[in-house]
């Protein structure tokens, strides 16, 4: 995880000795990796529509945070056999330059050269009218992944819920993809086929004493068809009338009948509606994953672009003027934050530079280099 901060100063002489005495210090002594931050000029507007401006690019910066990182987590989610590859799938489309279009670059590098997208976000528009588009942007975004999300969750708990029957021991998972018609005795008015778990220390006692439990029980009738770590899945067939007292004697011998009842068509239905299950989430994981790397791009983009313009309100907001110095933001990357706060000097320049209120450090922010 990159950590950054935007830091802005004007452009007289003074402030701009100390801005570069911090990029000297903080380079020299590897706390950080600083670069030029560029921000167009923009149509400024009233005084009030500038401080209405900074509470709501305040609100939609937190907003496009959390959505972003939704929507990582959504890749996550949907990769859950690939995490490995989730970073290569949370990149940022590689900016303006003509031979960085096509490719997808770590957010990291996309912040440290950025530039603002003047097709997308004309500054000669007013400061209004960029933050509405930003904010509709973000807001359809946010639409059409809920509802992509849902269906695709949708369908995965239904599956998850499918594929449980299957798991577990032989007293609680189904029987329907292990049993076959040919284990049982159907459509016969007196006789009945049942199943019997027994433990696998009781084998051999099963095989003595199952035609024994209870009168009329069917010779050399058991067969075993299933087994787990703990047991195995016996048949027996037995007339009708003897099964009460068949189980009873069977459950104190230990031994377990498990209750079903054999259903052609249920199963072939369950069978049926697995492949139906797997089939559909295989042909939603691709237009799923290609949508959430698209708009998590675009999402991302359009975050920094609000910091950007955060940084631009603040700017002149605090010096109560037209900007003259938006060649000399920064952003900084820094590294662990406590070595940042721990430069060896006795005047340490990043403070005496934001100790004066003209000098702000308004926002600092973290951008994903991988998701676990």
């Amino acid at each position: 995880m990159s950590e950054f901060w935007l830091i802005s100063a004007p452009s007289d002489k003074e402030n701009l000795q100390a801005l570069e005495r911090m990029n000297t210090v903080t380079s020299k002594s590897n706390l950080s990796y600083n670069t030029k931050f560029s921000i167009p000029d923009f149509k400024v507007g009233t005084l009030d529509s500038l401080v209405g401006l900074s509470d709501e690019l305040g609100k939609l910066d937190t907003f496009a945070e959390s959505l972003i990182k939704r929507m990582a987590q959504s890749v996550v989610e949907v990769m859950e056999d690939s995490k490995g590859k989730v970073p290569e799938n949370l990149l940022a489309n590689g900016g303006l330059k003509e031979k960085l279009k096509c490719l997808k670059i770590d957010l990291t590098s996309f912040v440290t050269h950025f530039e603002w997208d003047m097709a997308k976000y004309p500054a000669k528009q007013p400061l209004v009218s960029v933050v509405d588009t930003l904010a509709k942007q973000l807001a359809q975004i946010e639409t059409d992944l809920k509802s992509r999300t849902a269906a695709y969750n949708t369908l995965k708990t239904n599956l998850e819920n499918l594929e449980k029957k299957s798991m577990g021991n032989l007293f609680t998972r189904t029987l329907s993809d292990i049993v076959s018609k040919e284990d049982f005795v159907l459509d016969s008015e007196y006789l009945v086929t049942l199943l019997v778990i027994v433990p696998k220390p009781s084998y051999a006692q099963w095989q003595k004493t199952y035609e024994s439990l209870s009168d009329m029980v069917v010779p050399r009738s058991t067969k075993l068809i299933a087994e787990d770590n703990e047991g195995g899945l016996f048949t027996v067939t037995l007339f009708r009338k003897v099964i009460d007292d068949f189980k009873t004697k069977a459950k104190e011998n230990k031994f377990t009948v498990r209750e079903f009842y054999y259903d052609e068509k249920e199963i072939k239905r369950e069978r049926e509606e697995l492949s139906r299950l797997l089939s559909d989430k295989k042909q939603q994981y691709g237009p799923l994953l290609r949508w959430l790397k698209v708009n998590f791009s675009e999402a991302f983009i359009a975050w920094i672009h609000i910091k950007a313009l955060r940084v631009f309100v603040e700017s002149v907001l605090r010096s109560s003027r037209p900007p003259r110095f938006s060649a000399r933001r920064t952003v900084i990357q820094k590294w662990p934050v406590s070595l940042f706060w721990h430069i060896p000097l006795q005047k340490n320049p990043v403070t005496s530079l934001t100790s004066d209120p003209k000098y702000f450090i308004p926002l600092s922010f973290t951008v994903l280099s991988g998701v676990s």
